[in-house]
């Protein structure tokens, strides 16, 4: 997918921030490893029947660490959006852009929650947005799965958005968009700040500098 250089900027930021999430999810191919042909006349979505056999997120399975698709519930097909616009050809003229706008803020407010992680103990990694202006102790944060979020471009729907509550001797001593591990309780609860909208909360016991572990 591409978009022509007149295209409305905050419409072509919504759709590469929508390529760059899916990118991070598998693209065309959901949670379960069907890719859109194996999914028969439902249009890409999961029955109940295959969404019960769907594994379950990795904090449930392999332990307490999870990737940011873990976050996402397996029938959360966004990129269906696009088949119904010709996106290449779309402009700040075109009424379909207005449309397509509405369509994909709606989506990102809506965006679906995991429930089965609320009360879990996890640990996840990402990118630190702090919500304190104390460059000595961030005690809440917002974490992200890339770069600039919540800053330079849209921010991320809040399934894609953890707010992040530190114990008061264990506040984060770091700087905005440092790597981090979270460790802690997550719970599935929606918080709302000037920077974004949160899905989820962690209330952290150990703040750590990201390290890809073998």
């Amino acid at each position: 997918m591409t978009l022509q250089p007149h295209a409305s900027p905050r419409l072509w930021a919504l759709l590469l921030l929508l390529a760059l999430i899916l990118a991070g999810c598998g693209g065309d191919t959901d949670d379960a490893g069907r890719s859109d042909s194996d999914t028969g006349d439902s249009g890409g979505r999961l029955s109940p029947e295959e969404l019960a056999a769907t594994p379950a997120p990795a904090a449930l399975r392999d332990g307490p660490e999870l990737e940011w698709d873990d976050l996402i519930p397996a029938d959360w097909r966004p990129d269906k959006l696009f088949e119904q616009y010709d996106v290449d050809n779309i402009d700040d003229d075109d009424p379909r852009a207005d449309a397509l706008m509405d369509k994909l803020e709606t989506l990102w407010a809506e965006a679906p929650v995991v429930p089965e992680l609320d009360g879990q103990t996890v640990k996840l990694p990402g990118f630190v947005v702090p919500l304190t202006t104390d460059a000595a102790e961030i005690r809440e944060f917002l974490l992200v799965p890339y770069f600039g979020a919540c800053i330079h471009v849209p921010p991320p729907p809040p399934n894609q958005t953890v707010y992040v509550v530190t114990s008061d001797d264990g506040a984060y001593r770091g700087e905005l968009f440092d790597t981090v591990w979270v460790e802690g309780t997550m719970h599935v609860e929606q918080f709302t700040d000037d920077l974004g909208t949160a899905g989820y909360r962690i209330d952290a016991v150990r703040v750590s500098p990201y390290e890809e572990e073998s």
